[in-house]
């Protein structure tokens, strides 16, 4: 379910674990995202999948989609209590993202039904102009709810039906809406 967010929230729980870079619109980039994100999570001992296939989609889209000539896109991962949320920023904000029926024959198209899938939670933000974030949720294992991470984690096994996907959650803003360096 996509949902849109204002560009600041009211409650703010700052990250557990927070990692975020600035990367080129091209193949390129959206591939070092993936392999980023995946060393990074990695780092954490955060389970791999399905976030590095939420990142390696967002970033392609990024990349594709949310392209505009001589300016990058925004990769940030934070925790937040058992909370994995990915965050994509491009300067494309004119350009929502919407799930479409995919074409069978078609080779493209499918992303954001496969994001859809596999998140417990997505949207979108707009701003600061001409920005937005494209961002996923991943609720991970309680054991994840502490600052050592020193345990293996998982994603939890319940059904995903009965979640309100309206409802607040205690994650922090997207990146969009916090100071970056160099900014």
């Amino acid at each position: 379910m996509i949902q849109e967010t204002a560009a600041t929230e009211t409650r703010f729980v700052r990250p557990l674990r927070s990692f975020s870079v600035q990367l080129s619109s091209t193949p390129r980039g959206a591939r070092l995202a993936r392999l980023l994100a995946t060393e990074q999570l990695r780092a954490w001992d955060v389970p791999l999948d399905p976030a590095r296939h939420l990142v390696a989609e967002l970033a392609a889209n990024a990349a594709t989609h949310g392209r505009v000539g001589g300016r990058d896109f925004r990769l940030t991962l934070d925790v937040v209590a058992n909370t994995l949320r990915i965050e994509v920023t491009d300067t494309c904000g004119d350009l929502l993202p919407r799930p479409q029926e995919p074409v069978p024959d078609s080779e493209s198209g499918r992303g954001l039904v496969l994001v859809e899938a596999l998140t417990d939670r997505w949207g979108v933000t707009r701003g600061p102009h001409p920005r937005k974030t494209v961002w996923a949720e991943l609720h991970l294992s309680p054991e994840h709810d502490r600052t050592d991470f020193g345990d293996r984690g998982a994603l939890p096994k319940e059904p995903r039906e009965g979640k309100d996907p309206t409802e607040p959650h205690p994650t922090c803003p997207p990146a969009s809406a916090r100071p970056h360096p160099g900014e």
